[in-house]
């Protein structure tokens, strides 16, 4: 899928030139996975600490019946 953006050639020449990426495409498709793991991280962070744990729960019990 062909998409136009207008890009700060800058930022996009600064990016190329860290990621050591040939082409703005690969330099543009890093950013983007690295900004959507940054926010399912984020997103992980902040429900860590709203799941409830049964205390009594025992995994090696849970392991051996199989």
């Amino acid at each position: 899928m062909a998409t136009n953006l207008a890009i700060d050639d800058r930022l996009i020449e600064e990016a190329k030139n860290i990621g050591r990426h040939r082409t703005k495409k690969a330099a543009v498709t890093e950013a983007l996975q690295e900004y959507i793991q940054k926010r399912k991280q984020s997103e992980i962070l902040r429900i860590f600490n709203t799941i409830e744990y049964d205390q009594d729960y025992d995994y090696k019990k849970q392991r051996a019946v199989h």
